[in-house]
């Protein structure tokens, strides 16, 4: 009898895994993947529109044309922003329509100045948005910076 309900078990959960499977998206809510984006590494969404906003996943210097970490720290840092830039202007939206950055960097006495001075060159005199910048232990695939955001985009641009 063990036998049966183990074999009638697994064909429980043979026939329910689908379940697991990702729902789609709630009502007013759109899971987002741009075409010339990178490709998320693992189980989570590159950006999801809800309303008027957009929220961008962290992202780092990927180049999305190989799928692999651009070298040099500057470079690295400077592609994680034109990362979640891409996928801003893939809704019609810029980096002045930020409402709020979150920066993670695995160093904060070497990285904190080069975000700076990355986003001072995409923002150039501001108004630059609200931004939490946190030292973390470790990044995927070791990388030193990683960076997701929070855009308006409920008015018209031109």
């Amino acid at each position: 009898m063990p036998k049966l309900a183990t074999v009638a078990t697994a064909l429980s959960i043979a026939f329910t895994a689908p379940a697991f499977a990702q729902q789609p998206a709630p009502p007013g809510v759109r899971i987002l993947a741009p075409a010339g984006a990178i490709k998320p590494t693992g189980t989570w969404g590159l950006a999801s529109r809800a309303g008027d906003f957009l929220y961008i996943a962290g992202m780092r210097g990927i180049d999305p044309r190989t799928d692999t970490l651009v070298a040099g720290d500057e470079a690295r840092v400077r592609q994680a922003f034109r990362n979640m830039q891409m996928i801003a202007e893939s809704e019609g939206t810029t980096l002045k329509d930020t409402v709020r950055l979150v920066v993670y960097v695995i160093d904060m006495f070497r990285y904190r100045p080069i975000v700076n001075k990355v986003q001072s060159e995409l923002w150039g005199n501001g108004p630059y948005p609200p931004r939490t910048i946190v030292e973390v232990q470790r990044l995927n695939q070791d990388d030193i910076v990683e960076v997701e955001g929070t855009f308006w985009v409920g008015r018209p641009h031109g």
